[in-house]
């Protein structure tokens, strides 16, 4: 009995390791380098010739974005409000000294206690969301290119199997593995397109859209807090003129 642990871990074990090769031998005859390599190959250098380098950067920096939940303002919306209670409270140059952790709503901030006015600040945000949508797109139109061209990529590695099959007439053995080349290599630019470049663009789009869509939400109460703060930082000054005569009068 005190073997029955130690058997059935080897049991286990055993199972584990023949499923595992018998998955290896049933994707074995899917699995070719050559035509791996000119599919991944052709795309990866057919994206790199098409597309800036910035922008290439861009689009394998977002993959970690994909794993993120949607972008909500909500405590955006909360911190903005929170904020202009400070304003209300101790003037608005104390937000000066704010940390605020997202770059749109940082730059409208230092623009309110500047003195903008509401449409200056509106301004800015239409600036900083476009950049951003642009910046994303950019992202995405890496991953659409990829999946444009990964298809294209099969289709050349077809011919050039075919090529191969027909230059090994003479030899049965190698025609074989011409034609898995050729077979293989549009079914990998079909995978890489359809499973891999084309969910991704897709993906990046969406999530690009909804962040502009939720970063509108921004502008009303910024606004806001402009056209409150304005009159009062225009009048700062004055008061401050009028207690420094004051004190030298005295």
């Amino acid at each position: 009995m005190a073997l029955a642990g130690p058997q059935i871990g080897a049991t286990l074990a055993t199972r584990r390791g023949m499923n595992s090769i018998d998955l290896a031998q049933a994707l074995g005859p899917y699995l070719d380098p050559v035509a791996a390599g000119i599919v991944g190959g052709g795309t990866l250098a057919a994206v790199v010739l098409r597309t800036e380098l910035r922008d290439l950067g861009r689009g394998v920096a977002a993959l970690p974005v994909l794993a993120r939940r949607r972008f909500r303002a909500d405590p955006l919306v909360i911190q903005i409000a929170a904020l202009g209670r400070i304003a209300a409270r101790h003037g608005v140059m104390s937000l000066d000294r704010s940390v605020i952790a997202d770059a749109d709503v940082s730059a409208a901030i230092a623009a309110i206690v500047d003195g903008a006015d509401p449409d200056r600040v509106q301004a800015i945000l239409r600036q900083a969301r476009h950049g951003r949508i642009e910046r994303h797109l950019a992202a995405a139109e890496v991953w659409a290119s990829a999946a444009e061209i990964a298809p294209a990529m099969g289709m050349v590695g077809t011919l050039i199997g075919l090529v191969k099959m027909f230059l090994s007439m003479n030899d049965p053995s190698a025609i074989g593995g011409a034609m898995a080349v050729a077979l293989l290599a549009t079914l990998y630019g079909a995978l890489v397109a359809s499973l891999v470049a084309m969910p991704v663009a897709a993906r990046l789009r969406r999530m690009a859209r909804n962040e502009a869509f939720e970063r509108t939400r921004l502008e009303a109460p910024l606004m806001a807090m402009a056209a409150r703060e304005a009159p009062r930082h225009r009048d700062q000054p004055r008061i401050v003129d009028r207690n420094l005569a004051e004190r030298t009068a005295a």
